[in-house]
C-alpha cells in the first residue's frame, strides 16, 4: 500500500512530498525550496533505475540533473513529523514539479 507524505527538510527551507511504500522508501519524491521558489526535484526511484540500467552512470546523472535526486534512505514518517496527504494532492503537486523542472530546463 502506498502512502503520500508532506515533511519540512529539518534546518532548511524545503518542503518536501513523497510517495512511500510500506518500507518507507520514496518512490516518487518532490523538493520545494521555499526560499527560491523553485522546485529542486521531482523524481521517480523506478526512472533513476531505468536510467541507470540503461544508460549507466551518464544516464543517471543526466536524469538527476533535469529532475533532481531520489531519496535512497527511508523518508520520515507521521511520527517524525510528516503529514499524511491524499494520493491526488500529491499528484497534483507531482504534475507541478515535473512541469516546472522541464521548463526550468527547456525540454517542454
Amino acid at each position: 500500500m502506498l502512502t503520500y507524505l508532506k515533511w519540512h527538510m529539518l534546518g532548511f527551507p524545503i518542503q518536501c512530498y513523497d510517495e512511500v511504500d510500506e518500507e518507507q522508501m520514496s518512490l516518487r519524491h518532490i523538493a520545494f525550496n521555499e526560499e527560491l521558489d523553485i522546485f529542486e526535484a521531482a523524481a521517480s526511484l523506478a526512472e533513476t533505475l531505468h536510467a541507470r540500467d540503461t544508460g549507466g552512470l551518464k544516464a543517471v546523472v543526466a536524469y538527476e540533473y533535469l529532475y533532481g535526486p531520489a531519496p535512497e534512505a527511508p523518508i520520515p514518517d507521521v511520527d517524525d513529523g510528516a503529514e499524511l496527504i491524499s494520493a491526488k494532492e500529491f499528484d497534483e503537486v507531482w504534475r507541478t514539479a515535473r512541469a516546472a523542472r522541464e521548463a526550468d530546463w527547456g525540454t517542454t
